[in-house]
């Protein structure tokens, strides 16, 4: 108070005083507040900064003071997170355009914008800070009439019930191609872009590597080697560096996945049945898959992803949670069954050759076990460790931009040579255990192929009976392909992550169907979009601030970068770990890799409402959080949309983890099925108001 009344007398400040606050009390009398409009949406006060204003009588001049605050401070009800404080003091006797009242509603203007307040957080200086005010002011007087406009989801036109040939692609490539320079120039201009790109693409080189790994290792084992690991990295590499070269959304990452490893069994097996080379029948069933693909783009079939409301996006998330949940524990029960829990340990030795291996390695269960959660505990850890107090913001936020490769080169090194002891002696006591069929213990490196020929298919050895099958295989593969490329681009597109350049739907689709195709003939694994790497790029790429709305603490996309710059690097780094082949990649114990998989489950649960309504089963009434749809539904509606939410989850859950292939194959239609009970079964449980309630955003 006393720098904003600068040479004016101590009775000016006791007038500005009483002005400003309340009789009685600490609270401001006259405020202004911009406001959002929530994911859920409702909409809700900005609590990130605060605008006063009052008349003091015995003031000579206007006076203007703009304070960033060191740590964001409770200034009231609606005022929990306050960064910024503008306090505007005007004589009682300016006239009305120039009163205190207007002059707030100017700077609150100014302020309203989330990715201005951004650039003011990083203004090093006083003049900088300044000059800011000017620019934004300077622009807002110069485009104070422009005409705003929003980008939609798949065009800029309401979609119609209907199908068009090339129409959709046409505007696609119309809205992106002019962000196309762009996209590589955003990787490396603005405020901290190259800390965030170069912690997105570390991140996600570990995120997308590792599985791709096992997925190449689960290959090799259900095709007899014909397809392998460095088949699977190769492929990776190709087909990730094109997608982020030619997609239309370059946030959205591909990769093979657990249900294409089952169809390329599928394949395998079949092949073997009617006696045909395995590569020309994986090669058709491809081509087939990437024809009806390629037609889905051509005739905008993905204007039926508008009934795709978020209830299916986390429905399929949770199935996520669980695909990768299940994986990571297998292997652990494996790791026990083969090393702890065996009757070689409950034998009691007759002779010297027994002493010497009766320790039956039991310790390396329980050191996988600790791996595993150890890296998922430090990777989440260090992940929210900007909620913390310790350190200073750019430190906090760096620990958790790193914080996945940092859990997983911490416990390769404790797993690999801290306790290269009990690694010595599991290769010491691996004949004892033989018998059990299971090679993957803590340590014990992935085994990869010396090399590989490209071998392409003759097709020859098809035949009628043959071919008509990879047709009917390749048209429900092409349905996953169709409903998990689409969801993952909904996610990366979700209004949440605040992108501004549009999405590309129907081009993806393309590009990955003309991809798959080379893929198929060529013998690389097969991929598509892929959850949750993809939403996790583009919230790694984000700048993100936290809010607080009535006593709800959540994190909020303030700034969102969109590149193609992540993607090609993270491509490049795998291309260049084929040269790391064996070493080191042959470090990473498995145990490590399943703990990145945990993570992966662990992050598809962020911000997933459904994840959220599970949890009000068990949650006293009185401790339900404030959320929009709990203000506006009665809680048993919202019991009955979350348990028929639950049933499809389960019926999905059952169709994907089947121990039959057969059962298994059809899991696509499985998943396109949801969006119609979505939008024609649901309303007969739940009146419409209801359900656009608890299933808002879109």
């Amino acid at each position: 108070m006393h720098l904003i009344t600068d040479k004016e007398s101590v009775d000016n400040i006791n007038d500005a005083k009483e002005a400003l606050f309340a009789e009685g009390n600490q609270l401001l009398k006259n405020t202004i507040q911009g406001i959002y409009l929530s994911s859920d949406e409702h909409y809700e006060y900005n609590q990130s900064w605060l605008c006063t204003h009052c008349s003091v009588p015995s003031l000579s001049k206007r006076r203007v003071c703009i304070a960033r605050l060191t740590h964001p401070t409770n200034l009231g009800i609606t005022s929990h997170d306050i960064t910024f404080v503008i306090v505007v003091l005007t004589p009682v006797n300016e006239k009305e355009t120039k009163n205190a009242k207007e002059l707030s509603r100017t700077f609150a203007t100014i302020f309203a914008d989330l990715n201005f307040r951004q650039k003011l957080m990083n203004a090093t200086n006083k003049q900088q800070f300044i000059e800011l005010i000017e620019k934004r002011a300077h622009y807002l007087s110069e485009n104070a009439f422009l005409k705003t406009d929003f980008v939609r989801q798949f065009s800029e036109k309401e979609p119609k019930l209907g199908f068009t040939f090339g129409k959709g692609i046409v505007e696609n490539l119309r809205r992106r191609t002019q962000y196309y320079w762009s996209d590589y120039v955003d990787g490396f201009t603005g405020p901290k872009t190259i800390h965030k790109t170069l912690s997105a693409t570390i991140s996600l080189y570990f995120a997308c590597i590792l599985p791709c790994i096992a997925f190449g290792v689960l290959d090799d084992k259900n095709t007899d080697g014909k397809i392998d690991t460095r088949r699977a990295l190769v492929g990776q590499t190709i087909g990730g560096f094109v997608f982020a070269l030619f997609g239309g959304q370059p946030l959205v990452l591909i990769m093979t996945t657990a249900p294409l490893c089952l169809y390329t069994k599928v394949v395998y097996d079949i092949s073997g049945d009617f006696g045909v080379d395995f590569y020309d029948m994986f090669a058709c069933v491809g081509l087939w898959n990437a024809l009806f693909v390629v037609l889905y783009a051509l005739f905008d079939v993905s204007v039926l992803m508008r009934w795709c409301t978020r209830s299916t996006e986390e429905i399929f998330s949770l199935f996520i949670f669980f695909a990768f949940s299940v994986d990571a524990i297998k292997d652990c029960v494996k790791n026990f069954n083969a090393h702890y829990c065996v009757s070689e340990c409950n034998i009691t030795p007759n002779n010297e050759a027994m002493n010497s291996t009766r320790e039956c390695a039991q310790q390396n269960s329980v050191l996988f076990l600790f791996l595993m959660l150890a890296t998922v505990w430090l990777a989440l850890f260090l992940y929210n460790f900007n909620k913390t107090p310790y350190l200073n913001g750019n430190k906090r936020e760096m620990l958790t931009d790193y914080a996945l490769p940092l859990a997983v080169i911490t416990f390769s090194f404790v797993g690999s040579f801290l306790f290269s002891d009990i690694k010595a002696l599991i290769h010491l006591l691996y004949p004892l255990f033989c018998h059990h069929n299971y090679t993957t213990i803590t340590a014990e490196p992935f085994k990869f192929s010396a090399g590989f020929e490209f071998e392409r298919p003759s097709f020859r050895s098809l035949t009628v009976g043959s071919v008509f099958v990879s047709m009917v295989l390749g048209f429900a593969l092409s349905l996953l392909f169709y409903m998990d490329q689409n969801i993952s681009a909904a996610m990366v597109n979700n209004p949440n992550n605040k992108l501004k350049k549009g999405s590309a739907y129907h081009w993806d689709l393309m590009v990955v169907g003309i991809l798959n195709a080379f893929l198929s003939v060529m013998g690389f694994p097969w991929m598509h979009g892929i959850l949750p790497h993809s939403p996790l790029h583009a919230r790694s790429l984000a700048d993100v601030e936290r809010r607080s709305h009535e006593g709800c603490v959540r994190d909020v996309v303030i700034n969102a970068r969109e590149t193609r710059v992540t993607g090609l690097a993270i491509h490049a780094l795998i291309g260049l770990s084929l040269l790391l082949i064996p070493h080191p990649l042959d470090y990473i114990p498995t145990s490590v890799l399943n703990g990145l998989f945990l993570y992966c489950a662990i992050a598809s649960l962020r911000e997933n409402s459904f994840f959220d309504r599970i949890l009000l089963f068990i949650t006293e009434q009185s401790s339900y959080p404030p959320n929009h749809y709990v203000r506006r539904c009665p809680q048993r509606k919202i019991h009955i949309f979350t348990f028929v939410q639950l049933i499809q989850l389960a019926v999905l859950c059952f169709f994907g983890f089947a121990p039959w292939a057969y059962v298994q194959m059809a899991f696509p239609i499985i998943i396109a099925i949801l969006i119609p009970i979505r939008s024609k079964i649901m309303p007969l449980f739940l009146e419409n108001k209801y359900i656009d309630a608890i299933d808002g955003y879109h």
